[in-house]
């Protein structure tokens, strides 16, 4: 289990994630901020990066915020 500290930019024309440190990323991704589309696109992008499944992604901290905590199971 690993704690991920992450900054998300939303509605960015392509993804990209910068690693600032070991535990911390900054992501821009596409989807805009409406009704918890951007918290699904950033749990599919950090999927994808740490190559688990999407139920091993969980939001623990920043719903509404630009800065935000991942717990990623591995």
């Amino acid at each position: 289990m690993k704690k991920v500290y992450v900054k998300v930019k939303t509605g960015k024309k392509e993804e990209n994630i910068e690693v600032v440190s070991e535990n911390s990323l900054k992501v821009e991704i596409k989807e805009l901020p409406k009704e918890g589309k951007a918290n699904l696109a950033l749990i599919k992008v950090l999927s994808d990066y740490y190559g688990v499944p999407k139920i091993n992604v969980e939001l623990v901290k920043g719903f509404r915020s630009r800065n935000k905590v991942f717990i990623i199971k591995t």
